[in-house]
């Protein structure tokens, strides 16, 4: 979007694992090899649980020394439906927002994770999910293989096996839908 690189902003509340899916993201891309690159940083407001907060993602085929928020990306994703307010003048880019409410505007992408998670996971953790839609709907941008290399290089041991399934099955059903 900006400076050479492929931005992504995460929205969520705290708990949520906005953060880590901007860390998993970034290492999945980064997995895909050729020197790609990535930066992955979290903007916190009241450090609490439930409060809302910011990460992004920046990747890129060369260094990514640009470690300022954004305010557009390429993909900006809501891990927390409440927090999408509608499409700002600003936003150039692909929508993905965790419902199953449908906006009927092609810039926006609605995608049930919190459901999915919660059937394979027993918790609405969205987060592996909708890494795994992005990697659907993202062109050229990172494959389903990537992602599992993603979340073995980020998630503990004992939480990767489930959440392969998480983004494995958000990435089918994705990947149907558009």
């Amino acid at each position: 979007m900006g400076d050479g690189y492929t931005g992504v902003i995460w929205h969520g509340r705290g708990g949520q694992g906005a953060f880590t899916a901007a860390r998993l993201l970034g290492a999945s891309y980064v997995s895909a090899g050729g020197g790609r690159r990535a930066l992955a940083f979290p903007a916190f407001g009241p450090e609490r649980r439930g409060a809302p907060i910011r990460a992004f993602t920046k990747m890129s085929e060369t260094a990514v020394s640009n470690r300022s928020e954004m305010t557009s990306a390429d993909f900006t994703v809501y891990l927390d439906s409440t927090l999408f307010r509608g499409i700002d003048d600003r936003c150039t880019g692909t929508v993905l927002v965790n419902t199953a409410d449908e906006y009927g505007d092609p810039r926006i992408i609605s995608f049930d994770a919190s459901a999915l998670a919660a059937s394979i996971l027993g918790s609405p953790m969205s987060n592996t999910a909708m890494v795994g839609v992005l990697a659907a709907i993202w062109s050229g941008g990172i494959s389903i293989e990537s992602v599992r290399k993603g979340i073995e290089d980020t998630l503990p041991e004992h939480l990767r096996k489930d959440n392969i399934k998480v983004a494995e099955k958000a990435f089918r059903a994705a990947g149907c839908r558009h």
